[in-house]
């Protein structure tokens, strides 16, 4: 075949694929647009403009625990549907065995030009099958960890849920009263091990370390492991300690498309996030596998709807950071963004107190 002929028919190839792509991503804003036309007259991509230029009043967030929320599942199938175009959730959940062999050299997501091997013990601990392969559920309960939780005698309510995912590794036991204990998926970002557990310098933090992972007893542990460097030695100290002890845990390790896949997703529809909270991963994700979603502990503010101080995160001292340039995460326009969803009835946002007398609010869905 002559070279010019090779040349022309790649790129009729090359540009016949972009329009695909073009085309794909203007259907997707288009039936997103519908749907959300159809429940109100504001869609996402105006609010999320707006959401750059003010500031939420209390009155206005205060809404959200109303009991006025009504389930919109077809805004939720869509939802659903126009994230698959993106990234399919159960696949990229986790990078499986087989496709990868021990000393294979990764690049990080953060830090493409920083790479780190895959270690025996990683290689060891990844899943065969996704941990999530073939599974449905019709209430999940995203749990955050704001400070907005304490006193919200919530734990009941979340325990409830079909599906628990829960964020970093925060600990339940003595907070179980206002943010449950059942876990059926948990995060924890290799940070998690220096900023909650001291590195580890100790036997006393390894054994609370220990204890916290054996507490999870058969629940996936969502490990990115391959996002930024500095994080290799902290996820090999845990990988350790699972396999020594032989902890029930199903370990997981998010793919090399995910995060750019995700944040792709919410830009096609106007939220110009940075880079995505674990919190808004962890929705993205659950769409695929569950019908109904609802959110505890998403308030990224450091004043409640009636003026009372905030604590960043329910457990520690650490402070409100992401006012700052340089914070890799966008969160009040997150948090705004999942409202807006919140009050189109994609997902509920439970920012108040739970109603113990009255048990989970199921009369609120249909």
């Amino acid at each position: 075949m002559p070279l010019v002929f090779r040349t022309l028919l790649f790129g009729f190839v090359t540009l016949l694929v972009v329009l695909l792509i073009i085309d794909d991503i203007a259907e997707v804003e288009e039936e997103t647009a519908k749907a959300v036309a159809h429940v109100k007259p504001t869609a996402l991509a105006r609010s999320a403009k707006d959401i750059n230029r003010h500031h939420p009043s209390c009155n206005n967030t205060a809404k959200l625990s109303s009991n006025s929320w009504t389930f919109n599942k077809t805004l939720s199938n869509i939802i659903r549907k126009n994230i698959l175009r993106f990234l399919d959730p159960e696949r990229d959940i986790s990078i499986l065995k087989g496709t990868l062999k021990p000393g294979d050299i990764i690049h990080y997501v953060f830090d493409r030009h920083s790479t780190t091997n895959i270690s025996e013990n990683l290689y060891r601990l990844l899943p065969t099958v996704s941990p999530m392969k073939n599974q449905h559920h019709r209430r999940c309960a995203i749990v955050g960890n704001s400070g907005i939780l304490l006193n919200s005698s919530c734990g009941p309510e979340i325990d409830s849920h079909d599906f628990v995912i829960r964020c970093n590794l925060a600990p339940v036991e003595e907070y179980s009263q206002d943010v449950g204990r059942r876990t059926n998926l948990v995060t924890m970002n290799p940070s998690v091990v220096q900023r909650a557990f001291q590195d580890l310098v100790s036997d006393e933090w390894r054994e609370r370390f220990l204890r916290r992972l054996q507490s999870l007893s058969g629940s996936v542990l969502w490990i990115p492991a391959f996002m930024a460097k500095g994080g290799e030695e902290r996820v090999e100290w845990a990988l350790r300690l699972i396999l020594l002890h032989t902890v029930d845990v199903r370990t997981a390790f998010p793919s090399l498309r995910l995060l750019h896949a995700v944040r792709g997703y919410w830009l096609t529809n106007n939220v110009h996030i940075k880079r995505p909270t674990t919190g808004l991963l962890m929705y993205t994700l659950a769409t695929r596998f569950c019908e109904e979603i609802h959110l505890y502990g998403f308030w990224p503010f450091p004043l409640d709807p009636h003026g009372k101080a905030v604590k960043y995160h329910y457990y520690d001292t650490l402070k409100y950071e992401y006012t700052s340039s340089s914070s890799p995460h966008t969160m009040p326009l997150e948090f705004r963004t999942l409202s807006t969803l919140h009050r189109q009835g994609a997902l509920q946002l439970h920012t108040g107190t739970c109603d113990l007398s009255s048990g989970p609010q199921r009369e609120l869905q249909n």
